[in-house]
This record gives C-alpha cells, sequence and structure tokens, in this order.
C-alpha cells in the first residue's frame, strides 16, 4: 500500500535458539487467532482498496493480496476483506468501523509506514525505494543512475522534461540538483476519481511521450514495468542521500491495543520472511535494506 495522505527484504537466519522462540510464538499464533474482545477469530479480515494495484484489488491480484493469502493460511482462516478507496478516512471507514453488529469490519491493514500515527505497526517486513523511470530509446539510453543525468550535455539536460506527484521526494532530489526547473508537469498525490491508480497518469504521460521521466515509488515502478512487457521501461532505484531520503519502511498495522494480535502477526511474518520476499520480488518491488542499499 502507498502512503495513506502519505521483514527488512533481507533472509533471515536466526539460530537455534531464536528459532526455539519462533516456533513458540507461532504455535501461539496458529493455535490462538483471537480477535478483540476475546473472540476466536473466523477470517483473517483485511482491510483495502478495491482497485489499488500493485497493493491490492477485488481480484485479489496484489501483492499484498497474496501475501495476505499466505498468513490467513498460516492460521487456518478464510481471507475476507472490506473495501474502502485509499484516501483521507481509510483507516476511520475501515480499520475503525465497526458493522450494525458492534464487529469491526477489518482487523489488519497489510501496508503502512512504519510508525503510522493512526495504528500500532508490525516491525518493517519490506523497505523499498523511489525510482527513476523512463522509456528507452527515447535518447536517454545512456543513464544508468541518477549521476547520469547531469553527466548529459547541458543542451540535452535542459531539455528534459519531468512529470512528479506532489509530495514526491524527487522534487528535492530536482531541487539538490540543480534541475527543477525540468519540473513541467505535477499531478495530485490523489485523484478526485477513486478508479484512478496511483501513478497512472504519470505513466499513461510517459508512454504516451508527453513527459520524458519521473520518480515513482518502488512498488508502482516495478508494477509499470511488469505491466507493460513490450514497452522497454527502464526503471533505477534511488539511494537515499545526506539530507534526502528517498526509501521508506512498510509495515503491517493494527489498531491501537491490540498488541497480542500484533505480536502474533509479527511471529508469522518473522516465519514466512523468505516466501513474503518471493512475493516481493515476483511484483518487481525494488528492495532496500535499512540503510536504503539496494538488495
Amino acid at each position: 500500500m502507498m502512503f495513506l495522505l502519505w521483514p527488512d527484504g533481507c533472509p533471515r537466519f536466526p539460530g537455534a535458539a531464536r528459532w526455539l522462540t519462533l516456533a513458540l510464538a507461532i504455535a501461539g499464533a496458529w493455535a490462538l487467532p483471537v480477535a478483540a474482545g476475546g473472540a476466536e477469530r473466523t477470517a483473517f479480515k483485511v482491510c483495502a482498496d478495491a482497485n489499488y494495484l500493485p497493493w491490492s484489488n477485488d481480484r485479489q491480484q496484489g501483492f499484498e493480496n497474496h501475501i495476505a493469502s499466505l498468513l490467513a493460511e498460516q492460521l487456518n482462516l478464510p481471507v475476507e476483506y472490506t473495501w474502502f478507496p485509499q484516501r483521507m478516512g481509510f483507516i476511520r471507514n475501515t480499520l475503525r468501523a465497526r458493522g450494525d453488529d458492534g464487529v469491526y469490519r477489518c482487523d489488519v491493514v497489510m501496508g503502512l509506514p512504519d510508525g503510522f500515527e493512526l495504528a500500532i505497526t508490525t516491525d518493517p517486513y519490506y523497505r523499498s525505494t523511489y525510482a527513476l523511470v523512463f522509456v528507452e530509446g527515447r535518447g536517454l539510453d545512456s543513464v544508468r543512475s541518477v549521476s547520469d543525468l547531469q553527466k548529459l550535455d547541458a543542451s540535452q539536460r535542459n531539455s528534459l522534461r519531468f512529470g512528479l506527484a506532489e509530495r514526491n521526494p524527487g522534487t528535492l532530489w530536482l531541487a539538490e540538483h540543480g534541475m527543477l526547473s525540468r519540473l513541467t508537469k505535477a499531478y495530485a498525490s490523489q485523484h478526485g476519481d477513486p478508479n484512478v491508480r496511483p501513478g497512472q497518469l504519470e505513466q499513461e504521460d510517459l508512454l504516451a511521450g508527453n513527459i520524458d521521466l519521473t520518480f515513482m515509488w518502488g512498488p508502482i515502478a516495478g508494477h509499470f514495468a511488469r505491466s507493460n512487457p513490450d514497452v522497454p521501461i527502464r526503471v533505477i532505484p534511488v539511494e537515499s542521500e545526506a539530507g534526502l531520503q528517498m526509501h521508506f519502511a512498510i509495515s503491517i498495522g493494527v489498531r491501537f491495543g491490540e498488541q497480542d494480535w500484533k505480536a502474533q502477526l509479527q511471529a508469522l511474518l518473522d516465519a514466512n520472511a523468505d516466501a513474503i520476499e518471493a512475493i516481493l520480488r515476483e511484483h518487481a518491488v525494488p528492495l532496500v535494506d535499512a540503510e536504503g542499499r539496494l538488495l
């Protein structure tokens, strides 16, 4: 899931003592899938957006859908969804909302920024970074890293057309490197139409040649390239710089006060770290470590 309004991706090889602790924790997670109020859980109830690829959709094609199914299978529970557009009011209308029977509509948000203020979060289960994205064969094939942009001759560099969503850290990157004037088109971070997916308008403009380059959040960039196999789309993950963060950590979120549920989920994330990483890589998500270095 992308930022609302706005494990670590590395394989884990714990020692024997940690494996024993982990096994006991997971056994508890499997044996005690307990909902708020002490009732036994009857489903793995996910709060999600029905049109939010690459994260989720109502056909369960997103990588968060697949990770949710993996965790639910470990708990021997079916997956159920509460759908709501991923925008302002998402948490209020999903994780914090109750049905007519007084029961919470859903119990888990599969992707929140680590430390998100409207929920309690697990340890990060992946980290990604923003990426420079452009279509090959249009004069930029020599660009293999963001630093190569500054090696272009002045006339080409001064003719570049960037399109960026608001609050995109790529804007700060352009400013830091003397290229802010090359930002020629801006996009709203949240479109008024919930049927418009994150990054969709930038992608359409890139394909049509209306802009030359953009910075995209890594999961969106990977999905863009993966969804257009006949177009030579280059995705260049960008490392953070001093004073300019491009990478972010993503966690699972649950309601405040549900520490036991959080602990159960954490045990499942730890035990299934390799399988989760495989899902992320299948969906072409650029993965980085805690320092933002590409894995």
